[in-house]
This record gives structure tokens, C-alpha cells and sequence, in this order.
């Protein structure tokens, strides 16, 4: 009797030493212990079900402030060596009018090796320090977006654009609105149906680094441009972002204690319900072993008990509504324990899917800043 080794031969008793005894059932053929699995998502999703955080959410105000330490000392390792300081020197390269307010192109330095361009939107009637916010755009054309420049709504969605950064420069607030790395004039080339953000985590990988703590750089060297600005008051700045915009926009205020108040759309439940579906997670949004170490929650107690907004899409399957509300009612006990400003944590629960909402976030934004 002979075994067929899948195209590459025969195999009988005069081979290797093998005999027929070998394909008795009863000697090696053993039935499997649990239902057989060939996908790599669900492998992880076995392996997540079984992962206890490292530490639960407390309530009682004594041990928040101890918890909140072991929680940042966690933040910290996994983002890693943090990249060497550099001068900005900034520069801006065009301007331009839009209405009520000036639209500048600006560019600055990050890393030695690292420009980052940005939009930065002046009022006109701006003449001395006042508020600022930091826009962090989500997937999509990057900070062209969400200056009004570029539309990437749905096919059909006349009614929710994505240009926040536009409608707070209008309202009066001083804007400044960066390119992500992989996204806007920062997108490498890449073939069709190849994701850029997860060809870049191979690249950083490769070289010890995690796009995500490059991007938490990028946007605390923006802090810096912002806070140096002649009319920029420093104590009052903020930021908002949607999809991966409030990954960053969370991770950002958990991380600079200069950002004000916070407004995280499209984004915050946990990574224990958003890794449930298979494609939502990229290259841009993970650190290395992150799962039952640190939370959404985690980080958002690290926000507290500066003001918080988080918006969420009633029909968002990516970052679901129960995660998103089990995490706030969370969340909203450390903001107690804290003795947080009334209001200063607040959930804007809308009617829709994964999009910017933002009809709560300009008197958010008015009363914080």
C-alpha cells in the first residue's frame, strides 16, 4: 500500500523505513480534542477570550490614583523608547483665503529624518491668544478631508461631511489639522488592494519601531507647534478625531496632560469587541501585545478628569454600542472617584453608523476651552 504525499511521490515499505502499519487508523490517526481551525483571526479571537486585563477598573477613590500609575507605566512600555526630540522649524508654504478664516500650509520637522505637513486654519478675527484644536483626521484622504478639501463620505450621504476641522475654524477656533504618516501628501505608493498602513507596519517593524507611537510623536511635536503659536492661549487646547482620528485623539490626551478637552468620535468601546470583526484593526492601530494590558477604558482614565466627549453610532458594528456604553459606565466611576467637573465626561449617543456626528461638540468644545 502506498500513501500519496500530496503530488510530490509515493511513499511504500521500502521508503524511509516506513510500512504499511503506519496507515492503521488505530496508530496514527487520533481524533482531535476540539473543532479544527484554520484561520489566524480566530485563533486570536480563542486566545482573547481567555485573556484576563491586567488589572479591572476601580471604583473606590483610594486606589484610582495608584491604578492610573500602573496604567501609564503599562502605556509607556508598549509604546516603547520614545523618538529623539528635534527642532520644528517650521515654515509656511502657501496661504490661502477661506471666508472667515486662512487656510496655511505648514511644515515641520518631527525626527531628523521625519517632516510633517499640516493645515493650519487662522480666523481672521483672531487677534490675541485664545483656543485651538489639534484635528486628527481618520482613514481616507487625510487632512484634505476634514479642511473641507476632499470628500470621502458614503455614496448617497448627503448630510454628514467629515470637514470638522473647517467648521470649528469657522466657528472661531484656531485649527491645526497634520497628515498622519500613510495618509494625505505622507502615502507612499503602493499597488492596487495593498493597505498602506499594514505595508507600513512590515517596514517599521523591520526597523524596531510602531507606527502608532510614530503618530503619537507626530501629534506631540503638534502640541508643541500649537503651544508656541503668538495666538494660541497654551492652557486651552484641544482635540477631536474620528475612526482612527479617535484612536489618536485618545491616545494622544492620555499621553499630554496640554490637551484640554477631548472629543474621541467613531472610535472608543473596547479593542476586546472591535478586534471581533476581522478587518476593522490596521497596521496603524495596534502596539505590540497590547490585548489585556491596556484598554480603552484604561486610556480614557488617564484623560480624567479633563473633559471628554465621545460620540457613538448607534448602528457602528466596528466599535460596537454596548462595548462603547459598558466602557463609559466604567469610566464614569474613575471620573467620580476624581471628583471631576460635572459634565466633563459626557457619551453622544447618535442615530447612524461609523461617521462624525459632531452636533454636541462645538458647545462641548465652547464650554472646555
Amino acid at each position: 500500500m502506498t500513501i500519496d504525499a500530496g503530488g510530490a511521490g509515493t511513499v511504500g515499505p521500502d521508503a524511509g523505513g516506513l510500512n504499511d502499519d503506519l496507515t492503521d487508523a488505530d496508530d496514527w490517526v487520533v481524533a482531535p480534542n476540539s473543532q479544527r481551525n484554520f484561520s489566524p483571526w480566530a485563533q486570536v479571537q480563542l486566545e482573547l477570550a481567555a485573556v484576563e486585563p491586567a488589572e479591572s477598573v476601580p471604583t473606590e477613590p483610594g486606589i484610582v490614583p495608584g491604578w492610573r500609575a500602573r496604567t501609564r507605566g503599562r502605556m509607556t512600555d508598549l509604546l516603547g523608547e520614545p523618538a529623539h526630540p528635534v527642532p520644528l522649524a517650521a515654515e509656511v508654504t502657501e496661504s490661502e483665503a477661506c471666508g472667515s478664516y486662512t487656510r496655511h500650509r505648514v511644515v515641520f520637522d518631527s525626527e531628523a529624518t521625519m517632516s510633517v505637513p499640516a493645515y493650519l486654519l487662522v480666523p481672521n478675527a483672531r487677534r490675541t491668544r485664545g483656543p485651538a484644536v489639534l484635528a486628527i483626521h481618520g482613514h481616507g484622504p487625510g487632512k484634505s478631508e476634514i479642511v473641507g478639501l476632499a470628500d470621502d463620505r458614503a455614496p448617497g450621504d448627503t448630510e454628514h461631511p467629515g470637514d470638522y476641522a473647517h467648521r470649528l475654524a469657522e466657528a472661531g477656533y484656531l485649527v491645526l489639522a497634520p497628515d498622519l504618516r500613510c495618509f494625505g501628501e505622507r502615502a507612499d505608493p503602493v499597488p492596487g488592494g495593498h493597505y498602506l498602513c499594514d505595508a507600513n507596519l512590515v517596514a517599521a517593524v523591520a526597523a524596531g519601531r510602531n507606527p502608532l507611537a510614530d503618530n503619537l510623536h507626530d501629534l506631540v511635536c503638534a502640541l508643541d507647534l500649537l503651544s508656541d503659536h503668538p495666538l494660541v492661549d497654551a492652557s486651552r487646547i484641544g482635540a477631536v478625531g474620528f475612526s482612527y482620528g479617535g484612536t489618536m485623539s485618545l491616545f494622544l490626551s492620555a499621553w499630554d496632560t496640554r490637551v484640554r478637552a477631548t472629543i474621541v468620535s467613531g472610535y472608543f468601546s473596547s479593542w476586546r469587541a472591535a478586534h471581533r470583526v476581522p478587518y476593522n484593526l490596521c497596521g496603524s492601530q495596534v502596539l505590540f501585545g497590547m490585548l489585556g494590558q491596556l484598554e480603552h477604558v484604561d486610556l480614557a482614565a488617564l484623560v480624567a478628569p479633563r473633559a471628554l466627549l465621545v460620540e457613538s453610532g448607534r448602528e457602528d458594528f466596528l466599535f460596537p454600542i454596548e462595548s462603547a456604553t459598558q466602557s463609559i459606565t466604567e469610566l464614569a466611576a474613575v471620573y467620580a472617584a476624581m471628583r471631576a467637573p460635572m459634565h466633563s465626561l459626557e457619551h453622544h449617543v447618535f442615530e447612524g453608523g461609523h461617521r462624525w456626528d459632531g452636533e454636541t461638540a462645538l458647545a462641548f468644545l465652547d464650554r472646555w476651552l
